[in-house]
C-alpha cells in the first residue's frame, strides 16, 4: 500500500518495499531532532499540528478514522510498483483506464518536503495539461498543507521551497524553454503523443541535482499504444526487454547499452536503467468493477480495442499488418529437426540495412522463422562471410535476394549477386515482377491467419528474431495505395520475408534433397546453381 493520509504510518511489508524509494524527502531547513525518518513512513501529513515529535509515543491506530483520513491509495499492483520503481526512467502503460495519470500526479509528491526538488509534468498541449491541473488541485492541499499553485506561471510552490512546475511542450524547439534548468524529476504524461523522441531525450540534459541534496535523478512517462509516438516509445521502452524487468538503457538505433563516455571515471560502464510497467484496465477496480467502460472500449474497432483494452503494443494505427499477434505468432526456440527444409531470404542494403531472414518448414508446411540478420554498412562479400560463418553444419537448401543485385555497375566486373555467389554463398533472385510486392503482402497476410486443421498459424518466429518481430507489426500501410505497405518505412526484413514466402516453399520428401551443401560446386556462375 502506497498512501498519502493524515497520521498514518505503514504496514511493515509495504513500507519495506517503499521505503527507499518512494518516501517523502525530509525537509533539510528544519529537521525534528529524534524524529522517526520520513524513509520509514511514507505518509504525507495533512496538518501541522499532527507533526509531533517522535519522542511521543504514538497512540493505537484507529482503523476506521484513519481509512476515512486517507487521500490517495494506489491500487495493487502496477500502480504501486510504479511509486515504488527506483530504475532512472520507468514507463507506465498500456491499456487506458489503468490509472496511470493520477500516478503520474501522485509520483512528485514524496520529494515535496524536500527544499531542493525541482520538479516539471508536461503534457503535449495546453489543453490536455488542464486536466492534470485539475487533478493536482484535488491532491495537493490535502497532502500538503500550506502548498500554493501560482496560476500564471503553472507552478505549485511547496512551504519547504519544492516546486513542480506544469507546463507543455507542442514543438521540438519548445524545450529550449528549459535550457539551463535543473530537475531532479520530469514526468511526461501520454508519451506516445509526442512524435519524435527529441524531447524526451532533450529533457534526460535537464536531469540532474546536487549531492547534497539526496535526491534521486527520476524521468517519468505514461501512455497507451498508439499515437504518432509509438515507434519511437515502443523501441525504446517495450522492445529491449520483457515488460516489468528492469534493463540497462540501449540506444533505440542501434541496440547498443548507453555508456559512460571516455574520460569519464566510469568510462565503458552502463549508464541508467529503464523499466516498462504494464497496466491494463482490470488494475483498476474503480473502473473494472462495474464493467461499463470496459463495454465502451469491446464496441472500438479492432485496433483500437487491441491498443486501449488489451494494451497492445504490437498493433498501430494504419499498420499493414494488424493480425499480427505476439502470443500468437511468436513461439520459444527449439531444436529444428535436420530433415526439415530451411532456406534463407535477403534484401540487401549498404548505406541503410540488409535484413537477412532463415526459415524452416515443418512437416505439416508452417514456416519457422528460425533466425534474422541485421546489420548496416556491410559490403557484399563481408555479407556472403557472416552468412556461411552462422551457417556452418546446417543445409540450407536455397537462398532468395533482391534481383536488383544481379544488375552489374558499369561495363565490367561481377555484380554483387556474383561476389557473394563467388564466396559460395548461393542465391537464386526473388521475384520482382510487376505485382509481386502485393501479391507478396497478401501471401504473407494468409501466412499470419491461424489454420482451421491445425488450428497454429502459418508462420511462426523464434523470440530471438526480435529485429522482425518489432518491425512486422510497425510497418504501416501506403496511404496513396493501400494494397501494398509504405516503402519509406523500415521494410528490410519484411522485403526479405516476402522474398522467402513467395518461393513456394514445401515439406514434401519426395521434393527435399537431405544431402550436405558443403562439397557444393556451381554450376552456373551467374545464378550459383
Amino acid at each position: 500500500m502506497w498512501v498519502l493520509c493524515r497520521g498514518l504510518n505503514l504496514n511493515k511489508n509495504v513500507r519495506k518495499k517503499l521505503q527507499s524509494n518512494a518516501s517523502m524527502q525530509k525537509s533539510t531547513k528544519k529537521p525534528l531532532k529524534k524524529r522517526k525518518s520520513s524513509k520509514d513512513n511514507v505518509s504525507v501529513q495533512e496538518s501541522q499540528k499532527e507533526l509531533a515529535p517522535a519522542q511521543v509515543k504514538s497512540p493505537p491506530i484507529d482503523v476506521e478514522k484513519a481509512t476515512r483520513n486517507i487521500i490517495f491509495e494506489p491500487n495493487e499492483g502496477p500502480q504501486t510498483d510504479f511509486l515504488a520503481s527506483t530504475e532512472q526512467e520507468v514507463l507506465y502503460g498500456g491499456s487506458a483506464g489503468g490509472g496511470k495519470s493520477y500516478a503520474m500526479i501522485a509520483d512528485p509528491v514524496r520529494f515535496l518536503n524536500n527544499p531542493h526538488a525541482t520538479m516539471l509534468l508536461v503534457r503535449r498541449s495546453t489543453e490536455e495539461l488542464r486536466e492534470l491541473i485539475s487533478v493536482s488541485k484535488q491532491l495537493y492541499p490535502k497532502a500538503i498543507p500550506g502548498i500554493k499553485f501560482m496560476e500564471r506561471d503553472k507552478t505549485w510552490i511547496a512551504p519547504s521551497g519544492a516546486t513542480l512546475w506544469m507546463s507543455y511542450l507542442d514543438r521540438d524547439d519548445d524545450v529550449m524553454r528549459y535550457q539551463g534548468q535543473a530537475f531532479n524529476w520530469i514526468g511526461f504524461d501520454e508519451m506516445t503523443q509526442w512524435p519524435t523522441p527529441y524531447p524526451w531525450n532533450y529533457m534526460r540534459s535537464r536531469l540532474r541535482t546536487t549531492k547534497q541534496s539526496g535526491l534521486p535523478l527520476h524521468m517519468r512517462a505514461t501512455s497507451n499504444p498508439g499515437g504518432p509516438g509509438h515507434q519511437w516509445v515502443k523501441k525504446t521502452f517495450i522492445d529491449p526487454e520483457v515488460p516489468n524487468k528492469a534493463f540497462w538503457a540501449t540506444d533505440p538505433e542501434t541496440g547498443d547499452v548507453i555508456e559512460w563516455p571516455k574520460g569519464h571515471s566510469k568510462e565503458g560502464e552502463p549508464l541508467f536503467k529503464r523499466r516498462f510497467i504494464p497496466a491494463t484496465l482490470f488494475d483498476n477496480p474503480y473502473l473494472a468493477d462495474d464493467g461499463m467502460y470496459e463495454a465502451n472500449l469491446l464496441s472500438l474497432p479492432e485496433h483500437q480495442r487491441r491498443q486501449l483494452l488489451e494494451g497492445d503494443w504490437d498493433i498501430n494505427e494504419g499498420a499493414a499488418f494488424p493480425e499480427f499477434n505476439r502470443h500468437i505468432h511468436v513461439i520459444e526456440p527449439f531444436d529444428i529437426p535436420d530433415n526439415w527444409p530451411k532456406f534463407r531470404a535477403c534484401d540487401y542494403g549498404y548505406g541503410s540495412y540488409t535484413g537477412v531472414v532463415w526459415i524452416a518448414v515443418a512437416p505439416d508446411e508452417q514456416l519457422i522463422v528460425y533466425r534474422e540478420m541485421y546489420v548496416s554498412k556491410v559490403i557484399a562479400t563481408d555479407l556472403a562471410d557472416m552468412i556461411l560463418d552462422v551457417e556452418q553444419f546446417e543445409k540450407i537448401r536455397y537462398g532468395v535476394l533482391d534481383s536488383s543485385l544481379w544488375h552489374k555497375r558499369g561495363d565490367t566486373g561481377p555484380s554483387l549477386a556474383e561476389q557473394m555467389i563467388m564466396r559460395g554463398c548461393r542465391w537464386r533472385p526473388a521475384d520482382r515482377s510487376r505485382g509481386s510486392r502485393v501479391a507478396g503482402k497478401n501471401e504473407l497476410h494468409r501466412r499470419l491467419q491461424v489454420d482451421e486443421f491445425t488450428e497454429e498459424p502459418r508462420l511462426v518466429f523464434f523470440n530471438t528474431c526480435s529485429h522482425t518481430i518489432s518491425q512486422l507489426p510497425a510497418i504501416p500501410l501506403d496511404k496513396k495505395n493501400p494494397e501494398d505497405v509504405d516503402t519509406h518505412a523500415e521494410d528490410h526484413l519484411y522485403d526479405a520475408l516476402r522474398y522467402g514466402i513467395m518461393t513456394r516453399p514445401r515439406s514434401s520428401l519426395f521434393d527435399y534433397d537431405p544431402t550436405s551443401n558443403s562439397g557444393f560446386q556451381a554450376s552456373d556462375p551467374t545464378f550459383g546453381y
